[in-house]
């Protein structure tokens, strides 16, 4: 079992390097793992935002991101691979949070433009003698509950 966890900065630049002595595709339910030996420990690859372990639902996909890296050589073990079981990430639902995003946009434009067309509008809604008395009312009703 990998004792090591490794991200794709960490791959690229042991690559580079030429530290990796051997790759092995692994497969798991669901995809390909990629595991590799580094100075006689294992590594396994992960994700780098959640730190588990990276999966490739292709192992087409998975052979040319090693090729990319300049990995040409690799053992597949196919052992625990399971073609049926393809589903075991499954990304948030985008399409709630891009509806969110886009109703939240839309109301702060609408209240911008509320904020606008007020500080635009230079007629007052009532003069300060009759807000005063309003406030004046409001205070004394709630010095009144109060006592």
């Amino acid at each position: 079992m990998p004792t090591h966890h490794l991200d794709h900065a960490n791959l690229s630049r042991m690559a580079d390097s030429g530290r990796i002595n051997a790759t092995h595709i692994v497969g798991q339910p669901g995809g390909w793992a990629v595991q590799v030996d580094i100075n006689q420990q294992e590594h396994v690859l992960t994700a780098q935002r959640s730190g588990n372990v990276r999966l490739f639902k292709k192992l087409e996909t998975l052979v040319a991101y090693l090729l990319e890296l300049g990995i040409d050589h690799f053992e597949v073990d196919a052992t625990t691979y399971d073609p049926e079981q393809t589903s075991t990430y499954q990304r948030p639902d985008r399409t709630q949070a891009l509806k969110r995003a886009h109703e939240a946009a839309a109301y702060e434009a609408w209240f911008h433009e509320q904020v606008k067309t007020s500080l635009e509008d230079t007629t007052p809604v009532m003069d300060d003698e009759e807000a005063e008395r309003l406030f004046a009312a409001r205070r004394a009703a709630l010095a009144a509950k109060t006592r």
